[in-house]
Formats: C-alpha cells, sequence, structure tokens
C-alpha cells in the first residue's frame, strides 16, 4: 500500500491499495459513518435541456460517499463501499442518492473520518512497509540504456549506459562497439541483479531488446532465468522505463512477483508440515486453536475461501482475521488461481505459520 497524502489537521487520507492484504485492510479500516471519495462510473439520465449525458449512459465521476455499508466483492478481488453521495458533480443532481463504489488493486481512495485511531494509522502504516520483490527494468534502444528498479509505483535510476554506435556504413566498427554496448549493459544490470534480486524486465522498441536477451542467453548468464518480460516501448533510457510503468507493460512482472511470494508461504507451510515440529496449523478448526494461543505469526487465507464462504462462515473467518491482527499476526490472502494457491486450498483454504512450536 502507498499513503499518497495524510492531513491529520483535517483527518484526511488517500491511499492506494497493491494487493488484496491491502485491500483487506482498507475493508477494516473503513466503517459506517465514514466519507470516502474515489473514480467510479454511474448511469445518468438526460435532462430536457440535453445538459447531462443520453439516458442510461455510463459516465466517470469523481464521487464521495457517506459510508452504510462495505463487503468484500464475492466473486473478485474488490472492496465494495455502500452509501449515500455526498460530493459529486452539481450538473447531475445526484446528492443524497445511493451509490457503490468499488476498489481494487491500483485504484487511490481517500478516506474521511472524524477521528483516526492510532491503532488504524499504524495498521496502514505497517501496510506500506511490507516489502515485496522489486522489478529490475531495463530500458534501452541504440542511443541509451537505462537501469531502473520499480518499486511499487516509484523509480530509482541506478545506471544510464550511452551506446556510441558508429554508422551502419562501418559494419565491423559497429558490430564490435554493439557487443561492448551490450556488454556494459550486462555488467551493470548484474550488479544492480545482486544487490536487489528481483525480476527483470527488457522493453524498448524494435529489435534492440530482444538481442539484447539473446546476448544474455548466449554468455549464459544467470540472469537469464530471472528475465519475466520483454515489452515494447517506444524510447530507452529513462522515459522508456516511465513509458512502461504509465502503460501497464509490467502488470505481468507484478502479478509473477505476487505469485513468486504466494508460492515462496506455501512452500514453508508444506516443509513445515513434513517436519511435524508443531510450526504450522492449517483447517479452520486447527488454526482457531492456534490463534486463541496467541501463537500465530501469519495466516494464509485463500481468496476463493473468502469469495466463496456462506454469511455464517464468512463472519467467523473475518473474526478470526481480526483476531490474528490484534495479537501482532499477519495476514496474507493467498490467489487461488495457481498451483500453490490450489495446495493451500487442498488443506482446507486456511493456514498458519506460529511464532512457536505448539
Amino acid at each position: 500500500m502507498k499513503i499518497l497524502s495524510y492531513d491529520k489537521k483535517r483527518r484526511i487520507m488517500k491511499v492506494v491499495p497493491h494487493n488484496p492484504d491491502d485491500l483487506w485492510v482498507m475493508y477494516n479500516i473503513i466503517s459506517k459513518g465514514d466519507k470516502v471519495f474515489a473514480r467510479t462510473t454511474r448511469a445518468v439520465k438526460m435532462d430536457e435541456e440535453g445538459i447531462r449525458p443520453s439516458k442510461g449512459k455510463r459516465i466517470p465521476l469523481y464521487l464521495g460517499l457517506d459510508v452504510e455499508k462495505k463487503a468484500f466483492q464475492r466473486r473478485t478481488n474488490r472492496l465494495r463501499i455502500n452509501g449515500r453521495i455526498v460530493n459529486a458533480p452539481e450538473d447531475f443532481n445526484i446528492k443524497g442518492s445511493y451509490h457503490t463504489i468499488a476498489i481494487s488493486k491500483g485504484k487511490p481512495i481517500t478516506i474521511v473520518k472524524e477521528k483516526w485511531f492510532r491503532h488504524d494509522i499504524e495498521r496502514i502504516e505497517r501496510a506500506t512497509k511490507e516489502k515485496t520483490l522489486p522489478i529490475i527494468v531495463v530500458s534501452m534502444d541504440d542511443d541509451e540504456a537505462c537501469i531502473t528498479v520499480l518499486h511499487q509505483s516509484d523509480f530509482e535510476v541506478k545506471n544510464n549506459i550511452v551506446a556510441r554506435l558508429p554508422g551502419k556504413l562501418e559494419s565491423q566498427k559497429r558490430e564490435k562497439a554493439i557487443a561492448e554496448y551490450f556488454q556494459d549493459i550486462l555488467e551493470s544490470l548484474s550488479l544492480v541483479w545482486e544487490e536487489k534480486r528481483g525480476l527483470i524486465a527488457v522493453v524498448g522498441p524494435g529489435f534492440w531488446k530482444d538481442e539484447f536477451v539473446k546476448y544474455i542467453r548466449k554468455k549464459k548468464s544467470k540472469l537469464t532465468q530471472r528475465i519475466s518480460l520483454i515489452g515494447t516501448v517506444s524510447s530507452g533510457g529513462a522515459s522508456g522505463a516511465r513509458e512502461a510503468l504509465r502503460s501497464g507493460v509490467l502488470e505481468k512482472v507484478s502479478k509473477q512477483i505476487r505469485i513468486i511470494e504466494e508460492t515462496n508461504v506455501v512452500k514453508r507451510i508444506l516443509s513445515y508440515i513434513g517436519s511435524n515440529i508443531g510450526m504450522v496449523s492449517y483447517g479452520f478448526n486447527d488454526v482457531e486453536r492456534a490463534v486463541s494461543y496467541g501463537a500465530v505469526e501469519l495466516l494464509l487465507v485463500s481468496d476463493e475461501l473468502l469469495r466463496e464462504a456462506e454469511d455464517e462462515e464468512r463472519l467467523k473467518l473475518e473474526e478470526l482475521m481480526r483476531a490474528v491482527e490484534e495479537k501482532g499476526g499477519k495476514i496474507m490472502i493467498i490467489d487461488s488461481g495457481h498451483e500453490y494457491g490450489r495446495i493451500l486450498l487442498g488443506l482446507g483454504g486456511i493456514a498458519s505459520i506460529h511464532r512457536y512450536s505448539i
């Protein structure tokens, strides 16, 4: 999660959730009577003067709601917030009507509270500090290459390499210069990877990105297995990296990073089960017992379990998750769409890693 702004005096905070865990935090932070503001869409009708859009047309609007209800959307990882509209463009005359805003990953939301409790602030701050694998971006063309590191939505520029290639008529010199250019990029990339250990995306216009990846494979570099994306942008350098971020080219890598993190933690569960040392529990009843002891350090919950649970089961599950957080544990919601997410489902959809053996 990222905090975009916080006005303590006016009790206004604007945040961006980055994963299902952040949406769970938002679900617990936002309460009835709070005000939330976000971009949404709404069907509006045309008045007699024709000022408003045609009947039934859904248009984007920035709305503020007085919160009355909230829920995880049962079929997708979204947080749905329902309430009366308290802020809207005057032209549409919709203040006082009810509306539902769906908050998903990457969508900014502004929250206004009568009082921000300390534990709410601390919960959001913890979410902003959760570490994730960075994305190392090589953006290159025939003029320059830039190696940057993407942390959530910010770039850290690590190095710029200038090509200095001879003209195409000097083929031998040009071929040698290209090999030196690629070697300089590879050496710089290797140093950054040793520091960050993230997945790698290579982006650029034309064939340059593809030729560089072929060069890495030819050199049998250990980085070959870390290349997660080869994408097209209109230029190299830092501008190419920013374009990759803006255009969504890097979204695929972000999803892979999340899957890697989820896979590793489920593997950890399985290794503990195999060693039979009492460091994990799985299935609702056993996990509930571990929570009652205050032993749970990390609780894994399948997104499918959250979506498909009946109302009574869902309430028990949410109470259990809150109890974990109240006792200093963390929650991780696991995507059931990949192999290890389905393994968690086979364990009952819920498992816990303990602080000590029980």
